[in-house]
């Protein structure tokens, strides 16, 4: 009996053919955690999906993604609708994911919506109410667990970067059953106490369930009510709690707060003394820069010659007296030749002149006789001469 061999791709198209007619792995409603989880830069998701036995390769395209509420990330437990397939290339079946959601928690992820946005509307959030970070706290008052690694890495980092500074532990339970109303209890005491300077909320990574408290809204209003100014460094850098939105200022891990709220003696030193230098640097410009004013103002005339102005002045005087003179003379002058000139055409127009060229002049009863109309006969007239008078009669 003779058997045909087939393709490796026609028994990876067959066995596909077989998984996409099984109704029930057509839809598939499954739960585990996400490990080798990568959010590629074309949008879509690649992760496999676990149990303790187990594990299975999931992909779920941008079209879906679009429409998750929560950023996925390894060793988060999810439960996933989708359909088994059969990738041809490699031979791997896979989930395709079409919904995801975190296993356990949807109920929690509404909470937590549904508080941020009602403390958003009332105010919480609002910048104009935060506070101003103190920038040399003497004393940092600190709200977390008394075990584990986050006292002990905020202890660390503040004394590095400031080894007076002192560090008042408060401690509270940071995650399960009635966390807290002790969160918020103690964030009081250390207001109506004046406790220290500036307050770090802070606790590690953790599942939203375990960050739970940090989201309750009486730490979030005693937080909001709080006189002393808050950092919140709760979880890590990708969770964000209510208590991130209210405090003053938010820190992505316990260890970047206390950098916050710390700041580096060194760093100051370093920045003191480049103070130091530039103010005597600008001193020594300033005093340089007036040394050369004084010796260009020495330098000027006026200090080294007094009165050398008033001289000038003087001259000044002088030329300017002279000037006027020269006007005033002028003036006469052309005053005098202009009434030179008026009196000779006046001596010009003088019946005088008419006389001594042999005219004489005709008058009767004081007034000159223009015409002879004016004369009657046997009227005496009187005729004037250049040299005197003389009676007539009129025949």
């Amino acid at each position: 009996m003779e058997y045909n061999p087939i393709t490796v791709t026609e028994l990876n198209q067959y066995i596909k053919e077989k998984i996409g007619n099984d109704e029930y792995l057509n839809n598939v409603f499954i739960k585990g955690e996400i490990s080798n989880f990568k959010h590629h830069y074309t949008g879509h998701m690649y992760f496999t999906l676990k149990d303790e036995k187990s594990l299975i390769k999931c992909i779920m395209f941008k079209s879906y993604t679009a429409n998750l509420k929560f950023i996925p990330k390894d060793g988060m437990k999810v439960m996933i609708l989708g359909t088994v397939s059969v990738f041809e290339r490699d031979g791997v079946y896979q989930i395709y994911c079409k919904a995801m959601q975190e296993d356990g928690l949807g109920s929690l992820h509404i909470a937590y919506e549904e508080l941020k946005a009602k403390l958003e509307k009332e105010g919480l959030f609002d910048p104009s109410h935060k506070k101003q970070i103190p920038k040399v706290p003497k004393c940092i008052g600190v709200l977390t667990s008394n075990t584990g690694s986050v006292i002990r890495d905020i202890i660390n980092v503040s004394t590095r970067r400031n080894p007076n500074v002192y560090i008042r532990l408060l401690p509270v339970p940071v995650q399960g059953e009635g966390a807290a109303e002790k969160i918020a209890k103690a964030i009081k005491i250390m207001n109506e106490k004046n406790l220290a300077d500036v307050i770090i909320l802070a606790r590690g990574g953790g599942s939203l369930e375990d960050l739970w408290p940090f989201n309750e809204e009486i730490v979030a209003r005693a937080i909001y009510e709080s006189e002393l100014p808050v950092i919140s460094a709760v979880g890590h850098e990708t969770d964000f709690s209510i208590s991130d939105f209210v405090a003053d200022l938010r820190a992505p891990t316990p260890s970047a707060a206390a950098e916050l709220a710390v700041p580096n003696v060194s760093d100051i030193q370093i920045k003191l003394e480049s103070y130091n230098l530039r103010y005597k640097n600008a001193l020594k410009k300033k005093t340089e820069i007036m040394r050369l004013r004084y010796e260009k103002c020495m330098m000027n005339k006026v200090f080294r010659d007094p009165l050398q102005n008033i001289h000038d002045k003087y001259l000044k005087i002088d030329i300017i007296n002279k000037s006027l003179q020269n006007s005033i003379n002028n003036k006469v002058q052309s005053s005098k030749s202009e009434m030179i000139e008026l009196i000779t055409k006046l001596d010009n127009l003088s019946p005088l002149k008419t006389l001594m060229r042999g005219y004489s002049i005709v008058e009767k009863q004081g007034k000159v006789v223009k015409s002879v109309k004016d004369l009657n006969s046997d009227e005496e007239i009187s005729i004037r001469l250049i040299d005197g008078r003389t009676k007539a009669k009129i025949c």
